[in-house]
């Protein structure tokens, strides 16, 4: 991989969330108890589904898959912003920053497909009941899985050796607390909006076509159980899918409003709160989402506890 930048700029240095002092001790603070539920909520909803029989089934596989997703994510992010916030270097290395850029868009690429396997597995448990062993059956989940891995990994290679093949003239202060693609992009000294606009464009194409296809699945999802007799059979339906269905707005949202609009319509500082919502907030909000929400993830837990 040949960078341009690589023999001129060795180091950026990341501004962060706040530059007072006692704000980065209260932030240091609040985040590290964040941190905290990410690991035991996410780690633990692993732990159910591989310990618990009644789990083990395909909708708690990609469960289980999404909180091992999610624990990657944040911890690609939060450790390196945790220690910035007690440190007055908060300086990056070159190969730090980028290796960082691609290891956080890289999961948060597979957690877009993930989501989109998500859908496709509640589609075809309410739609076809009859088939969904068949169809959903052990191997294809796991192709499924590896699948979505692949993907994310594959696709942000070249964001991110286009990102730093954009001429930045020694300029290395980013205005944020992780080396995100249109923090390093705004560095570019030379005419880039041929290179944003590529971003643009390819960023409306990773997000809005699983958005269409989980569209799509949701609303042969919703006609198939209108046709259900019983509203109780509708109730356990919708209570299935209501979880994920929150989960895909709460993502989605935040990666749309950070990667889909222009950047001269960013107000000074909303980039940081984007990009702290869906880095942090959301990885933390997944397992309580579907813990409080699903009474057999609570029936595991408490015989979990109860052993």
């Amino acid at each position: 991989m040949h960078l341009k930048n690589e023999t001129i700029l060795r180091e950026f240095v990341l501004l962060g969330l706040s530059s007072d002092p006692k704000t980065q001790v209260a932030l240091f603070i609040l985040f590290t108890s964040v941190y905290t539920i990410i690991l035991i909520g996410n780690f633990l909803i692993i732990v159910l589904v591989l310990t618990d029989a009644n789990l083990h089934t395909p909708m708690y596989f990609f469960l289980s898959t999404l909180s091992f997703l999610d624990l990657c994510y944040s911890t690609s992010t939060l450790p390196r912003m945790l220690r910035d916030l007690l440190s007055v270097n908060k300086v990056i290395s070159y190969g730090e920053c980028a290796a960082q850029m691609y290891i956080a868009l890289s999961l948060g690429e597979s957690e877009c497909v993930l989501l989109v396997v998500m859908a496709y597995d509640r589609y075809v448990a309410i739609c076809c009941p009859l088939h969904y062993t068949t169809i959903m059956s052990k191997m294809v989940c796991i192709r499924l899985a590896v699948g979505t891995w692949m993907s994310g990994f594959l696709l942000s290679i070249s964001h991110v050796v286009l990102t730093f093949n954009t001429n930045t003239c020694g300029h290395n202060v980013i205005n944020h607390f992780i080396c995100d693609v249109p923090e390093v992009l705004s560095l570019g000294c030379e005419n880039i909006i041929l290179v944003e606009l590529i971003f643009y464009i390819v960023g409306i194409i990773i997000l809005l076509t699983p958005v269409t296809f989980i569209v799509i699945s949701y609303v042969n999802i919703i006609l198939s159980i209108l046709k259900i007799a019983s509203s109780s059979g509708r109730r356990k339906a919708f209570s299935t899918c209501s979880s994920h269905m929150m989960v895909v707005v709460i993502f989605y949202g935040s990666a749309m409003a950070s990667y889909m609009k222009p950047r001269s319509s960013s107000l000074p500082g909303t980039d940081k709160v984007i990009a702290v919502f869906y880095a942090i907030v959301t990885p933390m909000l997944n397992p309580m989402i579907y813990t409080l929400r699903n009474n057999d993830v609570k029936d595991a837990f408490v015989k979990l506890i109860t052993k």
